[in-house]
């Protein structure tokens, strides 16, 4: 009779450096993965008020003024699903003729980051009054 001499599954070595090498593979994945998906939702809030810019310009050749409250835009989008919308207030000028400023704010779990708000206006993001610019690992309009 021969002798079957074979193995039957893992050494605990091999088990303790596929668990090492996992979690290795894991500690650098998952930060980067918290820091896109984060991203992603604050790609939504730029979008979101990047359409207030181009309905606002609409509304200002129209009216000669900007509009102080969403419902007077002819836009149709949708409230962004993390950030809290807050009202029109009147941008470098301090008259809502020729400027404005419309700030959203994440709401909810945010990944670590905490509350943080984005500041748009007739320019664009407004760099100083977004507090979004302090992280640029989430930051979608940084390099």
């Amino acid at each position: 009779m021969k002798k079957i001499n074979s193995q039957l599954g893992f050494s605990l070595v091999e088990l303790s450096v596929v668990i090492v090498i996992i979690g290795v593979l894991a500690a650098f994945a998952v930060p980067k993965f918290r820091d896109s998906v984060e991203r992603s939702k604050a790609s939504e809030a730029i979008n979101y008020l990047s359409s207030i810019r181009t309905a606002q310009e609409r509304y200002l050749y129209i009216e000669s003024t900007y509009a102080d409250d969403l419902a007077n835009l002819d836009i149709k989008f949708p409230t962004p699903k993390y950030f809290s919308v807050g009202e029109f207030l009147a941008g470098d000028t301090g008259n809502l003729e020729d400027s404005w400023r419309l700030t959203l704010t994440r709401t909810g779990p945010s990944a670590g980051y905490g509350e943080y708000t984005i500041t748009y206006g007739e320019n664009g993001v407004v760099a100083d009054e977004s507090s979004l610019t302090d992280t640029p690992s989430i930051n979608p309009l940084a390099n």
